[in-house]
């Protein structure tokens, strides 16, 4: 039996790689009919860090300064997607494929878009990757080797062209 792709978890950190791995997603709803869950993890910081942040702050403001983040990311990710379907309207007829909905996390990004994965019932994790230091070109980033080695569904890793 063929595997059918109807929700497609993609996972973003809103750089120029994630931008580009964004079109294999949009690509794979368009030709499956499928839905988009879109997750962007904000790392938490250390627990030393957080105290310090917090004592300086204040509880209550910290609370609100992490509620306006996660406001901000999701306007952030909706143009966005908007700047998206505009670039590509000549390809795809006018971003047809349903965007399910837009998570913003705080964690550590591998165990949340595993996690977020399983929730909600993703047949497959679309997400960019770049390599580190001077083996760039064989190793993927962290976060993306973890997902892949933990997944037990499909994670379609995409990397950004070269530029000549």
């Amino acid at each position: 039996m063929l595997p059918k792709i109807k929700n497609i978890l993609y996972a973003t950190d809103l750089s120029e790689n994630a931008r580009h791995a964004y079109k294999y997603a949009a690509s794979l709803a368009q030709q499956y009919d499928g839905r988009i869950t879109i997750l962007h993890v904000i790392e938490r910081p250390s627990a030393e860090t957080f105290f310090q942040i917090q004592g300086y702050v204040g509880e209550e403001k910290w609370n609100k300064l992490q509620e306006k983040n996660q406001a901000d990311f999701v306007s952030t990710i909706k143009g966005q997607l908007s700047n998206f379907c505009d670039e590509i309207s000549s390809e795809m007829d006018a971003c047809t494929f349903q965007v399910d909905k837009i998570i913003v996390k705080a964690g550590i990004a591998a165990d949340e878009i595993l996690m977020q994965a399983e929730l909600n019932d993703a047949d497959t994790i679309v997400m960019g990757t770049r390599g580190f230091g001077r083996f760039k070109e064989a190793l993927m980033g962290g976060t993306a080797r973890r997902v892949v080695r933990k997944s037990i569904i499909p994670v379609m890793v995409i990397r950004l062209p070269k530029t000549p």
